[in-house]
């Protein structure tokens, strides 16, 4: 089979055609990321059918190191970025419905993490495999994969249907500024990666 990279599995690389936001829009950016985390996560999906029907090559290779590149890099800059500068705000209000949704926002990062540290094992495998190492996935690895995937919908719907909402609204230019110049300077020294 002839190798020709990620667009063998019908999507782009994570990362780009994405909306261009910069920095002077803090909560623009986390949409756009939340929109980047969905390709990834549609590229995992992909993947998976890939080499269950195509076995390992050259796609599976490229696809498996793109999203391992995207949760590495810019999945975690963005939890800090809410973890930084939104939830704390929201924390702050006398608002307790919303105080309990940042809770679950927040104990749905580290199930993330854990979650992606077994996931990240597994597509390691397959960036790693030769013709001759390659052993299709078992159903551990599946759902190690479909575990981690499964933890986003419900998460970003509640932040774009609430907490950005709510966070926008009460966030004075000050703080919205000093969002905007964290966010620039955590990126500065990471891997050129439009998150």
């Amino acid at each position: 089979m002839r190798p020709v990279g990620t667009a063998a599995l019908g999507l782009s690389l994570p990362g780009h055609r994405a909306p261009a936001v910069g920095p002077e829009a803090p909560f623009e950016m986390l949409e756009a990321c939340h929109e980047r985390m969905q390709r990834s996560l549609q590229l995992l999906q992909k993947l998976q059918d890939h080499v269950a029907l195509q076995g390992h090559d050259a796609s599976a290779v490229q696809a498996a190191q793109d999203v391992l590149r995207y949760f590495n890099l810019a999945a975690p800059l963005h939890h800090q970025d809410e973890e930084l500068h939104v939830f704390p705000l929201l924390l702050a209000l006398d608002d307790v419905p919303l105080i309990a949704a940042v809770q679950q926002l927040t104990d749905d990062h580290r199930s993330m993490e854990a979650a992606w540290a077994r996931a990240a094992v597994v597509l390691q495998q397959i960036a790693d495999a030769s013709a001759s190492t390659w052993q299709p996935l078992n159903a551990a690895h599946i759902a190690d994969l479909q575990s981690f995937a499964s933890l986003y919908a419900s998460h970003i719907a509640l932040e774009e249907s609430l907490v950005y909402p709510r966070a926008r609204a009460v966030m004075q230019a000050d703080a919205l500024k000093a969002m905007s110049t964290d966010m620039v300077h955590r990126r500065v020294s990471r891997v050129p990666i439009d998150q």
